[in-house]
Order: C-alpha cells, then structure tokens, then sequence
C-alpha cells in the first residue's frame, strides 16, 4: 500500500457540457425506474464500454439530499467486498464530483439495493491507503474507470458502504 496521490489527468471541457450531464441525468432515472420496478432483472448490469464482453453489477444507491432531505437514489456500478459494497464516485469522469457523493459526506447513511435485497449502510470514503489497495481492483473489473480518472484533474472517490450497526 501507498499513501501517494493517484495520477490525474486533464479536465476535458467537453465532458461537462450541458447535454453531457443532461443525458447522464435522463439515463439515471430511467435505469433507476426499470431496476426499482424489475428488481434489478433489467437495468442490474452494465453492458457499455470495457465491460461489454463481461458486463457489470449495477446497485442503487439511495442518500439523503444535503440540501433538500429528501431521499435520492441513483444507479452505481460497484464491486461486492465481503459485507461491504465498494462504489466509484468517477460520474463518468466528468469534473466535478457527483451529487451523490457529495450527499453522503453530509450523511453518511445509504441504503443499498441489489437486486431486490435491500440494506441500510454507512457509507464512508476510502482512505487514500485504501484507495491505492483497491482501485486495481476496480480498474481489473470496469477498465473506464482508469481512463476515467485519467480525463478529470481531481481524485475520483472510492466510498466503501458497510452494514449500518
């Protein structure tokens, strides 16, 4: 392990356009609605990119809004990790973090569904000697993330999600 800072790389302007962030946001919520509706039979994997040959496992994250209280949930590819579930804050490598991560700073409890199981947990964000240990990881499972991290300037997140106590 290593506590060295992750290399990043150059924020691309064209990755936080307007209709960029419009099309996540339209996407979220339809694969929100199917997966909630369907129990993760459609919408629990995710089949673009480096993972199109091995596609996958997609979660609902659901966190309270740190301005409004209200609860938001939002589909995340993550890596199960004993009773824990690891989730990647990289919003596609856009420049600014997601909302969601945003909100579980401010409160730190989620609830986490996958499939039609459903568990009240903490979510917490990685330290950066955890984070060095893991991001292999979830590069060898979903290969963007790298080429994520290496079209933002910031550290892209990883948040680790343990059962609430």
């Amino acid at each position: 392990m290593t506590d060295q800072q992750p290399e990043t790389g150059t924020d691309d302007p064209r990755r936080g356009a307007p209709w960029v962030v419009g099309v996540i946001k339209v996407m979220s919520r339809a694969n929100t609605w199917l997966y909630q509706r369907t129990g993760g039979r459609i919408g629990g994997t995710w089949r673009v990119g480096s993972a199109l040959r091995a596609p996958v496992p997609v979660c609902l994250v659901t966190t309270t809004g740190r301005k409004s209280g209200e609860p938001r949930t939002v589909p995340l590819l993550h890596l199960p990790d004993g009773d824990s579930v690891l989730l990647v804050a990289s919003q596609g490598g856009l420049p600014s973090h997601p909302q969601w991560y945003r909100n579980v700073l401010v409160d730190p409890a989620v609830t986490v569904q996958v499939g039609r199981r459903v568990r009240s947990m903490t979510a917490r964000e990685a330290s950066p000697a955890e984070r060095a240990e893991l991001w292999p990881r979830l590069v060898e499972r979903y290969a963007d993330f790298a080429e994520y991290q290496a079209n933002t300037s910031r550290v892209i997140p990883v948040v680790i999600c343990e059962p609430a106590r």
